[in-house]
């Protein structure tokens, strides 16, 4: 076993720079001791993508990722054939005055591995993390592509045959719950919902990403994203957006949060118009009134 209990997943975390929660910790334990794919969802920006990548990081293993989007199709997420190279094998054997039968074409060594397949048939030294990243973005009909290799960690190519993992691949699903799933989706994967980390693993987490910005500021900064996030904005601020601040902030000097400095990087944490002209109304709620007026 990877990780012979929950304390150790958030060790070895910890030692690559991903703080996790007492719940993500404990389905990711469970993920790699039941051999069973984890489906984890939140708002976007609470570390969902972070969490794949870091336990591939704690584990040593290769890290595999499916970006999903509308339109994915299978050839983009399981397996193509090389059509290039079917042809000028048809070409060659034409030039020889042979002909080539389907079975000749449809054979292993004109199979494209993409990265579903490529977990499955993946030989390193331990299974990798095979990272399915917002598959709420890809179409419901995407999702029943995923059930067999879900379910039984194997993929079926009807010209060639059913191919099982000899060593399941660990899964790693994230959703920013755009969209409902599926429940035959869901039933096949554990399940755990991140939630924004509290103030206090928040600054942490910060500290870790930007270690050039003081303490005052990682303070004051993942105290005021916590406040604004309180607010009805479009597109509330996540951590990647709170690193992108402190990171901007420190870059231009700044050691403590005060006004003038938040208006001018309003850009790093909000995403839309409206919510600009939100956080900018707001200031004085949040805590950093106008001077002018005081």
């Amino acid at each position: 076993m990877a990780f012979s209990s929950i304390d150790e997943v958030r060790q070895r975390l910890d030692e690559v720079d991903y703080l996790v929660d007492e719940g993500t910790a404990t389905a990711l334990f469970f993920a790699l001791t039941l051999g069973q794919p984890v489906l984890l969802e939140g708002e976007p920006g609470v570390g969902k993508t972070a969490a794949a990548k870091a336990l591939a990081r704690a584990l040593g293993t290769e890290l595999i990722r499916l970006q999903c989007y509308e339109g994915l199709t299978v050839s983009e997420a399981l397996y193509e054939w090389n059509y290039q190279r079917q042809l000028l094998a048809i070409r060659l054997a034409e030039s020889n005055r042979r002909t080539l039968a389907d079975a000749d074409l449809f054979t292993e060594e004109f199979l494209q591995e993409r990265p579903v397949l490529k977990a499955i048939r993946y030989v390193g030294p331990s299974a990798p993390v095979l990272l399915i990243d917002e598959i709420d973005r890809a179409d419901d009909e995407f999702e029943a592509l995923l059930f067999e290799f879900l379910g039984e960690s194997s993929i079926t190519v009807p010209e060639l045959g059913t191919f099982t993992a000899t060593r399941r691949p660990i899964v790693v699903l994230t959703s920013n719950r755009s969209r409902e799933l599926h429940d035959a989706l869901r039933r096949r994967c554990l399940y755990h919902w991140i939630e924004f980390p509290e103030p206090q693993r928040a600054a942490e987490i910060v500290r870790r990403s930007v270690p050039a910005a003081g303490e005052p500021l990682i303070a004051s900064s993942t105290e005021f994203i916590g406040r604004a996030r309180q607010l009805d904005l479009d597109k509330a601020p996540g951590m990647a957006e709170t690193i992108d601040w402190v990171s901007a902030l420190s870059a231009v000097g700044v050691t403590e949060l005060v006004r003038a400095d938040i208006v001018r990087t309003l850009s790093t944490i909000a995403k839309t118009p409206d919510d600009r002209t939100t956080i900018a109304q707001s200031l004085d709620e949040l805590g950093y009134p106008d001077a002018a007026r005081i």
